[in-house]
């Protein structure tokens, strides 16, 4: 089947604990770059450049070429008004599109209900990671979220096929009555049935699977696998998002060592993603979109970075047209946020982008409002 007659996919992949956007998209020939970090800083000559002025972190190759090929769009200063410089605050703010008060429902919850208004398919949105995404939970839409999808299944533990197909029986009989008792008791019911359901068919899609690509043994190498495996079996899933490591990013202290981990890591995983997805001739479908929290303080604190504000955000694909978007955040100290990066794009522009332009959803009640869109897509 040609990759122009498939629906477009989205791929998240969230950099949980703020990426230091200082060290990664590096403004390597500002001195008030070194100025404000005299301890945890690049070498100029360890950067690579994108242009005169900014460079990637040393260990992002993998995402240079693909950049240097005109697939992955850099969107700089990106953020939100009077941003939170709590992990928790700040990551809800990004999942629901609520600045200014506590969301209920997650951006992609909405936008798979929009996708899929009938639940017809347990697995139109897929989480590889721990527990479920703020970002995918609203009522009523299921969401398969799997630890490792080698192993995913219910009752795996069980050799006895015979024995296990009673088991799983015997909680499908158990959920089942409990439909048409409530609201609270329909929910339950319908989530546990899917959670069955998207369970037996996620669990054939490693014996389809077949590539010459490796990947590393870390966290995000598996879970970017895994969302090539499913994409490839053809389940139908228009939404996956996985996040690094809980908190990995948090790089209070070591950070040149761990961020330089962290990211040969994440480059690696993504690039092995790509490479995967080429393989098959699947890059057409897929659209990657990298982001963070918040970025973080200007001025390192001795042997790490504290939390920021406005940070850089990454959006990969064949169908991405490349290149730098907006401006810089200044690193002039009357242009700061408190010591922090000051945002100059909201992030719900961005999400706008992606649902209207690549999932073609009609963005407003997913983002909560209208904003600005980007021309990457």
């Amino acid at each position: 089947m040609s990759s122009d007659t498939k629906d477009p996919v989205l791929v998240v992949l969230q950099l949980s604990g703020g990426n230091d956007a200082l060290n990664t998209v590096i403004p390597y020939n500002d001195p008030l770059y070194y100025d404000n970090r005299p301890n945890v800083r690049i070498p100029e000559e360890q950067v690579l450049p994108i242009n005169d002025e900014l460079g990637l972190h040393p260990t992002m190759g993998p995402v240079k070429a693909l950049y240097d090929e005109g697939k992955v769009a850099i969107i700089q200063g990106i953020g939100y008004p009077n941003p939170s410089r709590s992990h928790f605050r700040s990551m809800d703010i990004w999942h629901t599109c609520e600045p200014d008060k506590v969301g209920d429902e997650g951006w992609l919850g909405r936008a798979l209900r929009d996708i899929d208004p009938n639940k017809e398919n347990v697995l139109t949105g897929v989480n590889f990671g721990r527990g479920l995404p703020r970002a995918l939970v609203a009522p009523g839409v299921p969401v398969a979220s799997v630890g490792n999808l080698e192993t995913y299944g219910v009752l795996t533990g069980i050799e006895a096929e015979d024995q296990r197909m009673k088991a799983l029986e015997t909680f499908s009989n158990v959920y089942s009555p409990m439909i048409g008792q409530g609201p609270v008791l329909d929910y339950f019911a319908q989530t546990g049935l899917d959670a069955l359901k998207g369970a037996d068919i996620l669990s054939t899609a490693p014996a389809k699977y077949s590539s010459t690509v490796e990947y590393g043994n870390d966290t995000v190498a598996q879970y970017m696998r895994n969302i090539v495996q499913t994409h490839l079996a053809d389940f139908g899933t228009r939404v996956f998002y996985t996040t690094a490591p809980y908190n990995s990013f948090d790089t209070h202290a070591g950070e040149l060592a761990n961020h330089t981990r962290l990211w040969t890591e994440t480059s690696n995983a993504i690039g092995a993603f790509y490479e995967d997805l080429k393989e098959h001739n699947a890059t057409e479908e897929v659209v990657l979109l990298v982001f963070t929290e918040f970025g973080r303080r200007v001025h390192d604190n001795g042997s790490g970075t504290d939390h920021g504000a406005g940070s850089h955000a990454f959006v990969i694909g064949d169908k991405v047209k490349g290149g730098l978007y907006a401006e810089y955040p200044s690193l002039q100290q009357d242009q700061l946020v408190e010591g922090d990066l000051k945002f100059n794009n909201d992030f719900r522009g961005l999400y706008t982008t992606l649902l209207e332009k690549w999932l073609h959803l009609d963005a407003k009640p997913i983002v909560n409002g209208e904003f600005e869109q980007f021309d990457f897509i």
